[in-house]
């Protein structure tokens, strides 16, 4: 089985990849980091904060909580950032984005029967 990239090696990856559409939204990436002006830290969280509120993709928290663990951002802000939104984004969400996160990362997830 191959090995998911996660964070930058995936960004590159996509920019490596001979298809418009990975070309197109790596180029919207880029420098935006920079643009932003945030610290790597408050940018990543604000990064999936936005993701649940899209209801995203696994793939999409695979990239950017990876690189956030690359970066030696804490789980627990992480979790905490998901609290901090949940009253805005609403419970379904918020467990949308637990249920995606676990898939990006191949994590079992109790349900209701396995407590």
């Amino acid at each position: 089985m191959a090995e998911q990239e996660t964070g930058a090696g995936a960004v590159a990856a996509l920019a490596e990849a001979n298809a418009p559409v990975f070309e197109t939204l790596v180029q919207m990436t880029l420098d935006t980091f920079e643009r932003s002006g945030l610290d790597e830290e408050t940018y990543l969280l604000a990064r999936i904060a936005a993701l649940v509120a899209m209801d995203a993709s696994a793939p999409s928290y695979l990239l950017n909580i990876g690189t956030a663990a690359e970066l030696g951002v804490p789980l627990e802000k992480i979790q905490g950032t998901l609290v901090a939104i949940a009253p805005v984004v609403g419970s379904a969400r918020i467990v949308s984005a637990a249920r995606n996160i676990g898939d990006a990362f191949g994590l079992e997830l109790r349900g209701e029967d396995d407590q």
